[in-house]
């Protein structure tokens, strides 16, 4: 009984812990469109997290951009938007996750299921631009963030070095090169030069 009882309390003091470390709507808001173009910024839908630590739409959109607010429970600032095309992908990745699925397997069911058409990618190049800093730089009474790095990652489903003339690493710091070439979630990489 009494077990059970300090059991109890050690939830519930989590659960209030991680409600003190959610941000209010408008700030997580802010934070995550910080990472999308400039004029996708206003009109982006957002997703974010509620008092109890749910992850929710925290605002409907209104243009093709896609945002997500940063993570309470990580260390540090990470947030990203991306083409509303490339939801339904990332959101089976963020299923996958939540059930438990490692990197590997999170990777080989969304290939598989593309290949058999269950998982739909986009046809056109897609970008995910993804913001990040250190906490110590961030106001979270503002959202404000302070020499944050963005870097972007362009989806090309199934394209290769080959197809499309990309190194499969940078020569230099900044240079576009291929990520996963021939698979669903082939990428161009291209973060610039940190200042």
């Amino acid at each position: 009984m009494k077990k059970t009882f300090f059991s109890c309390i050690a939830l519930c003091l989590a659960a209030e812990i991680s409600a003190q470390n959610i941000l209010p709507a408008d700030v997580q808001i802010k934070t995550a469109i910080m990472a999308a173009p400039s004029d996708k910024q206003a009109g982006a839908k957002v997703y974010g997290y509620a008092a109890d630590g749910t992850f929710k739409i925290l605002r409907e959109g209104s243009n093709d951009f896609v945002c997500l607010a940063d993570d309470p429970k990580k260390d540090d600032i990470n947030v990203s938007c991306y083409l509303a095309e490339l939801d339904t992908f990332m959101e089976r990745g963020r299923v996958l996750a939540r059930e438990g699925k490692n990197p590997k397997e999170i990777f080989d069911i969304r290939e598989k299921e593309v290949k058999e058409g269950k998982l739909k990618m986009p046809k056109q190049s897609s970008t995910l631009y993804v913001l990040s800093g250190s906490k110590d730089n961030y106001d979270a009474a503002t959202g404000a963030l302070k020499n944050g790095y963005l870097r972007y990652v362009v989806y090309i489903p199934f394209a290769t070095a080959e197809s499309t003339g990309l190194p499969l690493k940078p020569d230099v710091p900044g240079m576009p090169w291929i990520m996963d070439p021939g698979t669903h979630r082939a990428h161009i990489m291209i973060n610039p030069p940190k200042p």
